[in-house]
Order: C-alpha cells, then sequence, then structure tokens
C-alpha cells in the first residue's frame, strides 16, 4: 500500500482513532492506520480520506488486517462495501483462548 501523507486533517485522524501512537508514526502503518479508521472513524475521518483513498485500499486492509482491530459489525460492512459478502471469517489473535483449557 503506498504510504499516506501527512496532512494536517490526517494527522488530525490518526491522533483521534490511534490513540495510543503518535500521529506520524500511525500514518507510517497505512494498513493499521486505515483498520483502525474502518473500525473507530467517523463519516468525518472518512471525508478526510477522501481523494487519497479509495476502494482498493479499504479492500487491500480486509485482505491483511491486523487481528484484534476490527469489531464483528464494522467487519461486516466493510466486506459488504468491498463486495464480499457473506463476510469472510473475522481474524482472530493467535495465542490462549478462553474456550481451551489452561495447562
Amino acid at each position: 500500500m503506498k504510504p499516506l501523507p501527512q496532512t494536517p486533517e490526517l494527522l488530525a485522524v490518526a491522533e483521534r482513532v490511534v490513540w495510543f501512537k503518535p500521529p506520524a508514526e500511525a500514518l507510517g502503518e497505512p494498513l493499521h492506520f486505515l483498520a483502525h479508521v474502518m473500525t473507530y472513524g467517523t463519516p468525518e475521518d472518512l471525508r478526510a480520506l477522501q481523494g487519497t483513498v479509495g476502494l482498493n485500499e479499504y479492500c487491500e486492509v480486509l485482505d491483511n488486517t491486523p487481528p484484534g482491530v476490527f469489531d464483528a459489525r464494522s467487519w461486516a460492512y466493510w466486506n459488504l462495501i468491498c463486495g464480499r459478502d457473506p463476510a469472510p471469517p473475522l481474524p482472530l489473535r493467535q495465542g490462549l483462548h478462553p474456550s481451551r483449557p489452561k495447562t
């Protein structure tokens, strides 16, 4: 995925949706940043991305999404937007699962 420009608008979006990293660092990881926008972003955040990010980039995020970012509702919505119906299973974090007994 192409790098995202560090415009004042995108830095403001990054500061809000990727609250745990400096905005410039968040924009430096476009897949991770866009996954957060797709999950936590507002319509205004998406408007700030118009002209920079389009459907192809959103679909690329779904193909390479980091586990643990999307909630079920956002995952279903964006898969529908990208023409994937039904949506594939939500990516899960690897490691301990609550349903598995601890040894």
